[in-house]
Order: structure tokens, then sequence, then C-alpha cells
């Protein structure tokens, strides 16, 4: 396919059956309780996107479904810019580009992450810290994402996907493997240490398996509520998994929390060895338990010099630090599958923490 010349913009419309310029795509139009709503997403047809001089079009094989889009959807991300495609682990195919694109050619293999572009200007951006600019745009949220067939990106931020991966494989590698890889350099994990993961879904599982490449001797702790999440913790190589209200039979040199919720944070920073390192690894928490955050007791939580360390996005070296790392392991990822037109099935069965591994739409 070659990108056409049309009204640049990717305004969405009512279905146009048999349009060859539009395509399929889920898109947000407005902010809703996925409890509540069953299907916060709406199927439709799309102006097919034409990239800028910088960009590339690529048309989407499969993306990963994160729980960041529940936060999006239910208003904990700053404001996404309605009406919107989700999505940002995205695996696809260049099928053309602007006039200024050198790395990517037609039919090259790629991912795209959470970070959709950055200023490149500010003294963070120039330090590699681009996922901390006040600039940053996320995928899916700031820019049309992935849950559709095609979608433009800066080549800046397109990666190439290593051929050890299937495009099932790799999409949720691009933020949960990513995410999960920055966790755990942020964590200060060293090998013969223990470290605790609060949650076991698409990063967690990933970041088990990056423990037991880098650092054999690391024992991984995992808490999870439900009986089938601790179970597929211990089947990957956790030594001992439990729920978050129960305390492990040894003390924790870091943790790295994944949940979206506060009550997590609160149990397990008893946990904690002194010196040790919490890693929050979400965007936003969940209003319902916010009350448990009051019940922080200085004594028991955080004194002997407990650090609490929040993750912000991601850098672009983290992504292709990753996806090199996890091409030498190689790791892959427990996946659901679902259909394009079934995203918002795998939204509620996130929302309802039906989690084994990660979720991932087959788009083409």
């Amino acid at each position: 396919m070659v990108a056409k010349k049309k009204e640049k913009g990717l305004g969405l419309s009512a279905p146009i059956e048999g349009d060859p310029e539009f395509v399929k795509a889920m898109v947000v139009n407005r902010q809703t309780s996925v409890a509540d709503d069953q299907e916060p997403l709406v199927l439709v047809d799309m102006p097919e996107p034409v990239p800028e001089d910088n960009e590339i079009l690529i048309k989407v094989s499969t993306c990963g479904v994160c729980h960041t889009e529940l936060d999006e959807i239910e208003g904990r991300t700053p404001p996404p810019k309605l009406p919107v495609v989700p999505g940002h682990q995205i695996v696809g195919r260049v099928v053309a580009g602007g006039n200024s694109v050198t790395t990517f050619s037609p039919g090259d293999r790629v991912g795209v992450a959470w970070i959709h572009s950055a200023c490149g200007r500010c003294y963070l951006c120039k330090n590699g810290a681009e996922n901390l600019c006040m600039s940053f745009k996320a995928t899916g949220r700031d820019a049309h994402g992935g849950y559709a067939e095609f979608m433009t990106v800066d080549e800046k931020f397109a990666y190439f996907i290593p051929e050890v991966f299937t495009d099932t494989q790799a999409a949720p590698l691009l933020c949960a493997g990513a995410i999960g890889y920055r966790s755990m350099q942020l964590s200060g994990i060293k090998d013969g240490r223990n470290l605790g993961l609060t949650g076991f879904g698409a990063s967690a599982h990933l970041v088990l398996k990056m423990v037991h490449h880098q650092y054999p001797n690391a024992k991984v702790f995992v808490f999870a509520r439900s009986k089938e999440e601790r179970e597929f913790a211990r089947q990957l190589g956790a030594v001992w998994a439990g729920d978050t209200a129960v305390r492990p039979p040894e003390m924790l040199d870091a943790i790295i929390e994944t949940t979206p919720a506060w009550k997590p944070i609160v149990k397990t920073l008893k946990c904690l060895k002194p010196g040790g390192r919490l890693i929050i690894n979400a965007i936003r928490k969940e209003e319902s338990d916010k009350k448990a955050l009051l019940k922080l007791d200085y004594a028991e939580h955080l004194w002997q010099e407990k650090e609490i360390k929040s993750v912000a996005n991601v850098a672009r070296t983290d992504v292709s630090a990753f996806l090199s790392l996890a091409a030498e392991i190689p790791i892959q990822p427990e996946i659901q599958e679902f259909k394009l037109h079934d995203a918002n099935r795998a939204l509620v069965e996130l929302k309802q923490r039906n989690i084994r591994g990660a979720k991932v739409l087959k788009i083409n």
C-alpha cells in the first residue's frame, strides 16, 4: 500500500463501507468506567493516515493491551486527546515513509512503544531522559495508537523487531517488557539479592524472566491476589508466592510494584530490608483505596533509609536495550490473543484482573 495524498489529519468518521481510503480502528470517544460500561471503545472507519516528512506509515499486525488503556479511559492519566485510537505496544510493517526518512524501508518490521515523541532539544532529551521531557507525547493518548489497521510515527521512535519473535510475542515486549526493564534497572537489584514483585501480570512475569537470566542467584518473591497468578509465578521460578497481606519468609532488597492499587504499597513496604527500595511501576493509582495511603507509619514503613521511586514512561534506550536483551534470552511472553473487534472484551477482562501473561490484539 502507498500513502495517498489527502487532507492531513486523522479525524474520525462514521463507517463508510468499501472506501479503500478508510481503515478500521477502535477509538475512545469519552471517558467512562469500564466496570459499568462494558464497551468503552467504538469500532469506526477513519481516514488512512498520511506520514509527515520524518514519519513512517505502518500497517499494524498486532497491538498489546495494557492497563494504561484503562487509566486513559477511566480518567487517571493526563486527559487523552479525544477521540483517540489507544494502544502503544505495536508491531507492524512499514508501507511508506516521508521524504526525510532514512532508517526504514517498505517491508521492514518495526515496533512502536509508549513514547511517541519528545522535543529533542531540552536538557532531559539531550541526556537520554526524554521520558521526562515536558513535551513528551504518548502513543495512544496524545497521538493515535495501534488499535487500528494503520498508524504513523516519527522514525526516531520506531524500533526494528528481532527476528526471533513473532509479531504476537513482540507486542507486549514494547511496553510491559520495556517498562519492566526500566523498573528492574531502577531497583538496583544485584545477583544474590532478594527481589519482590507485587502483582503478576504482563510486566511482572517478564521481569521474572529477566532476573533469572541476568541474576541467576537472585531470589524472586511474588505478591499476587489470585491463586492462579501465584501458581503461575511458581511455574516461572518464583521461590515464594503469596498474598500481599502475607509476609514472605525473607526480607527483600527491592520490590517492583505493578498493581493499580494503593494498598499493596503499604503492605509491602514492611517487607523491605533497611536501605531497601520500592519501585512503583504505574502511571496512576485507582482512587478506591486511596485512604490506605494514610495508614503509612513512618517507623514501620519508611524508617531505616527505605526509598520509594516512581517509574515515569520509558526512554528510547529502554526499548532498544530491552529488545536486545529479550532476543538474547530469548523471552517468550505468555499470550492471550484477541481480534481487533474484541478489544472491549480484553479491556473488561483486564479490569476484572483476569490476567495470565499479556493480552494482544491481532489486527492484520
